[in-house]
């Protein structure tokens, strides 16, 4: 075999063998009824006993997330993808012309128009890398349902199932699992590209069937309620494997305060 030939196939065997080793690495959470936390706001309360921690990506200090690991837990990286918002560091990199409506209850936040994401893709993928700098296991990213709002686009479930699918393949890229968060009328077709679920308020409103797919792949789905009590969910979690919490203090369907209430 050619000197140079020879060369280029050790390339390409080592290059798949450290693909192989990321791979392997990257985080599979499973079906599990153990207790999460999910904080996007104030200090990081490390002591919260809790496996799985869900944080802002741009708000957590690297050296949060690294104390969390010390400590034997997982830590979810939340960022926003679907919607634009005026307060973050990079918002000055998404275009006007991809900007539409006011989020509701949210003056600080619009949708974006994820049918032309790659005039934003750049400014994701720096989230992304941000997420794999700081050492997260996984990425929460946000708002992946815009076809179902009233974004001012005309966005069709087609059009968000190839933006979550490319949102995907981008975490995986860079070693971290990602969640589907929203978007549960198409599991059916989202499920082999995400590795787990978030879900909010879905024994309240009925909808926690929606995510069976996931259990039964073996993959965890995180839910939270924000107005029932423990008692009005918890049982009913327990067959779902899903791992449920309450929130308090929140102030938003998509922004949990800054303290569990109580974990199922």
């Amino acid at each position: 075999m050619p000197r140079r030939l020879a060369a280029a196939v050790l390339l390409v065997a080592l290059t798949a063998v450290v693909f192989c080793q990321a791979a392997a690495a990257r985080w599979y959470p499973v079906p599990s009824t153990s207790p999460w936390q999910w904080q996007l706001q104030g200090r990081i309360d490390t002591g919260i006993e809790a496996s799985v921690f869900d944080v802002d990506g741009f708000e957590t200090p690297v050296g949060v997330v690294r104390r969390l690991h010390r400590q034997g837990r997982r830590v979810v990286c939340y960022l926003d993808v679907g919607s634009w918002e005026s307060y973050r560091p990079d918002a000055g990199a998404f275009p006007r012309s991809a900007i539409g409506r006011r989020y509701e209850g949210f003056p600080d936040e619009r949708w974006l128009d994820i049918r032309r994401f790659r005039l934003f893709a750049k400014s994701l993928k720096r989230r992304f890398d941000i997420c794999a700098r700081k050492g997260f296991d996984a990425v929460e990213p946000d708002n992946l349902a815009g076809w179902e709002n009233k974004t001012g686009f005309p966005i069709t479930a087609a059009a968000q199932l190839r933006f979550n699918r490319w949102v995907a393949r981008q975490v995986h890229r860079r070693g971290m699992a990602v969640a589907l968060k929203n978007d549960s009328r198409q599991v059916g077709k989202l499920l082999s590209a995400f590795d787990f679920a978030i879900v909010e308020q879905c024994f309240q409103y009925e909808e926690c069937g929606l995510y069976e797919p996931f259990v039964r792949a073996g993959k965890a789905v995180f839910e939270t309620e924000y107005e029932l009590e423990p008692a009005d969910y918890c049982e009913a979690a327990r067959p779902h494997s899903a791992s449920a919490r309450s929130a308090s203090h929140t102030t938003s369907s998509h922004n949990p305060g800054e303290h569990v209430h109580e974990s199922a």
